[in-house]
This record gives structure tokens, C-alpha cells and sequence, in this order.
């Protein structure tokens, strides 16, 4: 397949995990680099040999000059709107770091550039490209545990990243929950219609504003998902795929977030706990889906060479975003919330 050029907007330290990745080295040619300051833009052409690749601080600027048919969005939150929806004036196909937008308002406007230019728009959800969750979401769904009925999902972990995520609101809900809420999504196949949320900030922390929080979702089919989760818990840290109990009619299994599953099945039908028998979950899945941002970039190239839509599209992603949406506008009220994408 010819090279893609692309233009990648933002080089804070999340523009590694692009510009360093082996589906970007093989299949893109890095034509231009942006960013606010010219000097991290510099940093990033150095440090990772794109000696062809111009730089500068104008996006608008930058894509007249380079002509892209991609920009990659690596920026903060707060200006992934105005980048996609600026290179998506351009004609450039778009693909974005989570979480799609800082409001619903602004992630409805995206979603409306990317229809009225004809372009693709997807997320980066890179946690659903990982060979555990693959075999997990393909064990559930043969009906090994029967029909889904219960979610839950738990995520601590004391991260002292510094910079903006020190200052932001609703630090947790916004910038991490958004990879469990999609990958309850993912496993499941359903979506949120409702949730009802609490955040805090423990008097420890070196957050401004909810490093900690906790969700309860009703979703399609009468499923229900829990997520609880903090940014500024020392010690007994979970995975940064969280740690998974999926409850369905005939069994549960568990997942640690890592490498290791659980599955009890029941056998019985009799006594006050019922006899079950343990069932191994089966480790197969598409090898191409399963290498976090690699995957997750060739297959967003693959649909636009060949057709077809990437998983994380706009038009689906929205749906994930909602949930994050929804649970900070639940924790500022205090009231339960229903969720319409």
C-alpha cells in the first residue's frame, strides 16, 4: 500500500506512542508537524528522524502547504474540535487520542463536519486492541455464561503525571474513564441509556478536581455496568485495562486486566450456592486486532485505501463519549442522568 501523508497536530508526550509506532513508520510519511510551541515540534522531528517533515505552529497553514490526506489529533481535549473540524474543512481524513471532544455540543459538531465533508473521523480506543479483551469479547459472545445481566469494572491506580491532567476538571472521568466506558461497550455490545455518578477528591491528592469516581450505568438489554476508579490510589495497583467481572445467567468470568481469566459455569440446580465447574476461555482472536495503537492505526489506513469503517468511528465512538458526558453532568447534580448520543 503507498505511503499516507499525514499531518500530526500536537507533540506533547502521548505523540510518541504515533510517531514511534511500527503501522506509522511502515505505512505513513509524516509530512508536517504542529504544535503550539514550534520548539516540541522541533523535539519531535529530531528525535524521531523525519527529516522531510515541515513544522509549525498554524494548522490552517500547515495543511495549504502539505496538502495531508490524514491529520492525526494528538492534542488536549479542549482542542480536538477545533482541529478536526479544521482538517476536516480541508478534506483530510481524521484520526484523534481520546476522548473525542471536552462537551457533547462539540463532539455532535464534529461528528457533522465528518458527514458534511465525507470523511472518516475515529477515535483512538487502543484498549480494545489487546489480545485479552479480543478472547474475552469473542468467549462472551458464544453464550458460554448465558446472556449478559451484570458489568463491573474497577480501576485504581496512583499516576503522578504532572502538566495538564494536574489542573483539569473531572480529571478522572474525562481523560481515563472514557478507555473502561468503551470497553464496556466493546464486551458487552451494549450502550448506556442512563447513569448515575459520584466523584471526589481525597484530601490527599494532587489532583485539582475527580481524581476519584464511581458510576452505575443501565444499559440496553436491562444490563448493568458499575465502573469505580481513581487516579491517586498508592499502592495494590489494577491494570490500566482494569480488572473485569462479567456476570451473565449461566456463569461469571473474571478478568484481571492482564493475562489471566476465570470462568465458573453452574452445573447444579439444587442447594444454597449451586454446584458450578470451571471453563477455560479460549485465547483466539484476529492477530491484527490485538496491538494497541498498531492496530488500531492499520486498520483506520486500511479503510481508507479499501473501504469499509473503523471500529472507533465517530458515529459509534460518540456513543462511548456520552457515557463520560453523562456521568460528569450526573456528578455535578447528583441526580441520575439519561444519555442520548
Amino acid at each position: 500500500m503507498k505511503k499516507i501523508n499525514a499531518v500530526l497536530v500536537g507533540c506533547g508526550g502521548i505523540s510518541n506512542a504515533w510517531l514511534g509506532n511500527k503501522t506509522v513508520k511502515e505505512k505513513v510519511n509524516i509530512v508536517g508537524l504542529v504544535d503550539l510551541n514550534p520548539a516540541a515540534a522541533e523535539a519531535k522531528k529530531e528525535r524521531h528522524a523525519l527529516t522531510g517533515a515541515a513544522v509549525g505552529s498554524d494548522l490552517e497553514a500547515m495543511l495549504k502547504s502539505t496538502r495531508p490526506e490524514v491529520v492525526f489529533d494528538c492534542t488536549i481535549p479542549e482542542a480536538h474540535c477545533a482541529t478536526t473540524v479544521t482538517a476536516l474543512r480541508h478534506g483530510c481524513h481524521v484520526f484523534g487520542e481520546k476522548p473525542m471532544s471536552d462537551t457533547m455540543p462539540n463532539a455532535r459538531k464534529m461528528l457533522a463536519a465528518a458527514q458534511k465533508a465525507d470523511r472518516i473521523y475515529a477515535v483512538m480506543q487502543n484498549r480494545r486492541y489487546n489480545t485479552e479483551i479480543r478472547a474475552l469479547r469473542r468467549f462472551i459472545a458464544t453464550g458460554a455464561i448465558g446472556n449478559l445481566v451484570a458489568v463491573h469494572s474497577d480501576f485504581f491506580i496512583g499516576a503522578h503525571f504532572g502538566g495538564f491532567r494536574d489542573v483539569m476538571d473531572h480529571v478522572l472521568l474525562l481523560d481515563m474513564a472514557i478507555h473502561s466506558f468503551d470497553q464496556a461497550r466493546f464486551l458487552t455490545g451494549a450502550d448506556a441509556t442512563s447513569v448515575y455518578s459520584h466523584e471526589w477528591t481525597p484530601k490527599h491528592s494532587w489532583y485539582k478536581s475527580g481524581p476519584s469516581a464511581a458510576a452505575i450505568f443501565e444499559m440496553t438489554g436491562g444490563l448493568v455496568y458499575t465502573y469505580q476508579g481513581s487516579w491517586c490510589a498508592e499502592g495494590c495497583p489494577t491494570p490500566w485495562e482494569c480488572t473485569w467481572r462479567l456476570i451473565g445467567e449461566k456463569g461469571t468470568v473474571l478478568w484481571d486486566g492482564a493475562k489471566q481469566f476465570r470462568c465458573e459455569i453452574v452445573t447444579g440446580e439444587t442447594g444454597f450456592t449451586r454446584q458450578v465447574k470451571p471453563k477455560t476461555v479460549p485465547r483466539t482472536f484476529p492477530k491484527s486486532h490485538s496491538q494497541g495503537h498498531s492496530s488500531a492505526i492499520a486498520l483506520f489506513l486500511e479503510s481508507i485505501r479499501k473501504g469499509g469503517v473503523p471500529e472507533t468511528v465517530c458515529t459509534d465512538n460518540i456513543k462511548s463519549m456520552a457515557m463520560v458526558h453523562g456521568a460528569v453532568q450526573s456528578a455535578t447534580t447528583g441526580k441520575r442522568v439519561q444519555l442520548n448520543a
